[in-house]
Formats: C-alpha cells, sequence, structure tokens
C-alpha cells in the first residue's frame, strides 16, 4: 500500500477528465483553426471548454487564453506591461519561480522590482506591499492566491483593493486556489486582472492551462506565430487537453467543500507530526490539506527519499525546484534569522488527497515514526 500525499505537485487525472480526453482524440482530433468537419469538431469542443474555465472564474469566455500551463500563464501576464523596459513591479520573494525568474528578466531589462515582506507565518505584508506602491511607478503586483508549500491563503483580495485603485495591475497566480479556496466576491477576475490557472492541480492533465483576463484587459503575445487565441498565443491548440481541463473545472466547481472535509484530519496528522519534533511552518489561513512541517537533523532530500521508500509519498518543497540544493525562497523570507536555520534544512509538504481517510493518516503517522526511529 502506498498513500500519495503530494496533491500539490500534480492531482491524479479525475475519470471525467481522462475520459474527456479520450473522447476528443478520438472524434475531435482535427485542427482547430481548420475549416473543414474535422476542424470544425475541434474548434467547438475548444470553446466549450473555453465557456467553462471562464465561468470557473467568473469571466467571459474571450477572457480565456490557453497556455501550455500555470507557468506560461504568469509569464505572459508578467511580461506584458513591461515591453519599454520601464515601471515598476511588486511582488513577494515566496511567489512560485514562474513570477520570481520573470521579474530577475524584468530586472535586467531596466524594470525597478520591489519585493514586499513577508511574515514569519508565511503571510505577504499587506503594509510592506503599501508601502511599494507609495513609491510610485507601479505597473503590475504580483500575488499568489496560496503559497505551494506552505498551504498559506494569501491577502490578495487586500492587496488587490490597493493596487488597483493606484493604476496598477493585479496578477492572481490562482493555481493552487481555485477548487480549494472559495473563490473571492465576484469571482476571480472580479479581484484581479489576470489569473493563472493550470489544468493538473485540479484533476485534468499537465500540458495545458490559461490566462484568464478582466474584460478588456490588454495583453501583448509573449510567442510570436499565428493568430490562434486572438493572437495572444500561437500555436495549434490540442482540444482534447482543453476538454479535460474542463472536465476538472466543473468538478472543482464543487470541490472546495471536499478539501474542507480533510481538514480535521489534516490537523491530526499535523499535530502528530509536531509530537515527532517537527516544526510547523505556516499559519491560518491555510488551505485544508497542506501540512508543511521541518525536521530538525534531516535534509529534504534524505527524508523524502526514506519516507518513499516506506510507501509515503510526499516532497521537500515546491515540485519545480526538485534536485535544487538551495534552501526553500518561501522559507527564507519567513525565517531569516540564524536561530531558524534548522528550518531551512528539512522542510517536508504533506498535501493530502480530499479522500483521505483516518486509516491513511494513522499509517503515514506511523511511516514517519519508523524512518524517523531508523536515524536516531
Amino acid at each position: 500500500m502506498r498513500l500519495y500525499f503530494d496533491w500539490n505537485s500534480t492531482t491524479p487525472p479525475i475519470a471525467a477528465a481522462r475520459a474527456a480526453a479520450e473522447a476528443a482524440w478520438a472524434n475531435a482530433w482535427g485542427n482547430p483553426a481548420s475549416v473543414h468537419a474535422e476542424g470544425r469538431a475541434a474548434r467547438a469542443l475548444l470553446e466549450e471548454s473555453r465557456r467553462v474555465v471562464a465561468e470557473l472564474c467568473g469571466a467571459r469566455p474571450d477572457g480565456v487564453v490557453w497556455t501550455s500551463g500555470g507557468t506560461e500563464a504568469s509569464n505572459l501576464a508578467l511580461s506584458s506591461p513591461f515591453e519599454d523596459g520601464k515601471g515598476a513591479l511588486v511582488l513577494a520573494p515566496l511567489e512560485h519561480a514562474s513570477v520570481t525568474a520573470c521579474a530577475d528578466q524584468l530586472a535586467q531589462r531596466g524594470v525597478k522590482v520591489r519585493f514586499a515582506g513577508v511574515t514569519r507565518t508565511g503571510h505577504v505584508d499587506v503594509e510592506s506591499v503599501a508601502r511599494c506602491l507609495g513609491e510610485g511607478d507601479v505597473r503590475l503586483v504580483a500575488i499568489q492566491a496560496v503559497n505551494g508549500e506552505t498551504g498559506v491563503v494569501q491577502p490578495f483580495a487586500e492587496i488587490a483593493a490597493l493596487a488597483q485603485p493606484r493604476g496598477a495591475v493585479v496578477h492572481v497566480d490562482a493555481v493552487q486556489g481555485v477548487g480549494r479556496i472559495p473563490p473571492p466576491a465576484g469571482g476571480w477576475v472580479g479581484v484581479a486582472d489576470t489569473v493563472a490557472l493550470a489544468a493538473h492541480k485540479i484533476g485534468g492533465l499537465r500540458g495545458i492551462g490559461a490566462l484568464v483576463l478582466r474584460p478588456g484587459h490588454p495583453l501583448r503575445p509573449l510567442l510570436r506565430g499565428g493568430s490562434q487565441e486572438r493572437g495572444l498565443r500561437p500555436g495549434t491548440q490540442d482540444a482534447a487537453l482543453t476538454a479535460a481541463f474542463a472536465a476538472a473545472a466543473r468538478v472543482a466547481f464543487d470541490s472546495v467543500g471536499t478539501y474542507e472535509a480533510v481538514r480535521p484530519l489534516r490537523d491530526r496528522f499535523e499535530a502528530a507530526l509536531a509530537g515527532l519534533g517537527a516544526w510547523v511552518n505556516g499559519a491560518n489561513p491555510r488551505v485544508a490539506h497542506v501540512v508543511h512541517v521541518s525536521f530538525p537533523g534531516w535534509s529534504s532530500p534524505e527524508l523524502v527519499a526514506a519516507l518513499d521508500l516506506d510507501g509515503l509519498a510526499c516532497s521537500g518543497g515546491a515540485a519545480c525546484h526538485a534536485g535544487v540544493t538551495e534552501p526553500s525562497a518561501t522559507l527564507k523570507a519567513m525565517f531569516g534569522e540564524p536561530a531558524d536555520a534548522g528550518r531551512l534544512l528539512g522542510p517536508v509538504r504533506f498535501s493530502l488527497p480530499p479522500h483521505t481517510t483516518g486509516a491513511d493518516v494513522d499509517c503515514a503517522v506511523e511511516i514517519v515514526r519508523k524512518v524517523l526511529a531508523r536515524q536516531r
């Protein structure tokens, strides 16, 4: 028996998504840009999928731009306002690598990049964002909905309410938030100008994501090529991937309650790990299924590998940083004092499935207990 407690890295495709993709591969495999019957079938499925994903975010269908995933979506959103290499970008150092790496590139082109502070609880400091905005010339503020490592829910709506009246565009990375926390009042694009999504975080397939836009939001293409996606994202679209995305999105409309049902088991698991000597990283508000802890005396790769051999799949942090020896940027932002150095060495993230049972938690605790005992 194996326990897959790495739901934040990727979710297994749900049956409806697999079925939708199989049907599309059989019946809608044509090029959506072609005018013959095969192309029209693919186009119809593509546009129906666009309508469903738009509804998930409270957007119009023409506000959904298909991308290869959340990374491309955030890159597209961040690059667009800074083509002239001027202006300022505000973000926190705990943003996903698709945002921070893009910020580094923009800084090399002359864009002023300002980093907001992060509290020890893992939340972006709203007052720090306000100070960054007060320095002027801010064109865009990037803020994640949920931190992918700690599960901390960020004050993205409050930050957007500060930024937009000052003329700044707000980009929300909602990859770890959609389907896991309630949408903000008015929908996701009721708060943000652009929203990044990834299908494989909600039970869809990898290789497909979306950038969802507020009506009328101007956007410039990141890639050059054909006129697909109204010229905003060239390249032939895959109707099967979008169909699977739409199938997962239909489930995500009602999945917040499913995740919430896991919260008592998550809390029980977290308390048991703390009883085994782990430090808990991050504080509420958090998503209901994530436990992020540090084990003193362990390195993350060593501990994750040992747990995997005993049947418990977890991760040392964000999957995009797997194999990187640098400490987590999220934890460095939260814990900068020398006394906290131990937290940076052995972090482990457990992200529980929504169907987790009490027996699963008891089994996971016993696996951790055995692995720790071997070290002692």
